[in-house]
């Protein structure tokens, strides 16, 4: 499966990805109801190879996750998978791109559910979380980005 989320803030790339790079800065544009925690201990050194571990509830069940940092290309693009998590796959591409006024963010995540094919009944629901935490995930970068 694809989700593909696109926004363009009125800022310089370098800020905007060096926002995107502290990685305290997920748990601000995380829905709260997630209870989204990093358990790295911070600051973490972005790079290939960085692991990055935390928690989360997700439709009320609590679990830990862990993401590899894959590709660090700093003021263009990073690519984090899932290491260890709920999804039978998830690769998520940041990229950002000067643009005319400010800074095109894209967040692309190619996923894959567990159990295929009984567990792709639960996509729709998936799909509806996904959207919603990423309209969230929007409008708190844009109020973060601002200050």
């Amino acid at each position: 499966m694809e989700f593909i989320r696109e926004m363009t803030v009125p800022l310089p790339r370098g800020q905007v990805f060096a926002f995107f790079a502290d990685a305290v800065n997920l748990e601000r544009i995380t829905p709260p109801e997630l209870k989204f925690h990093i358990l790295t201990p911070t600051p973490i050194a972005m790079r290939p190879g960085a692991l990055i571990d935390y928690e989360l509830s997700l439709f009320g069940v609590r679990f830990k996750w862990c993401s590899e940092i894959t590709v660090w290309e700093p003021e263009t693009r990073f690519v984090d998978i899932q290491v260890r998590g709920p999804y039978a796959e998830w690769v998520h591409t940041h990229t950002f791109e000067a643009v005319p006024g400010g800074t095109r963010i894209r967040d692309h995540v190619l996923y894959r559910l567990p159990f295929a094919p009984i567990g792709n009944i639960a996509l729709p629901v998936v799909r509806a979380q996904l959207r919603r935490i990423f309209d969230y995930r929007e409008a708190a970068t844009w109020r973060l980005v601002a200050e």
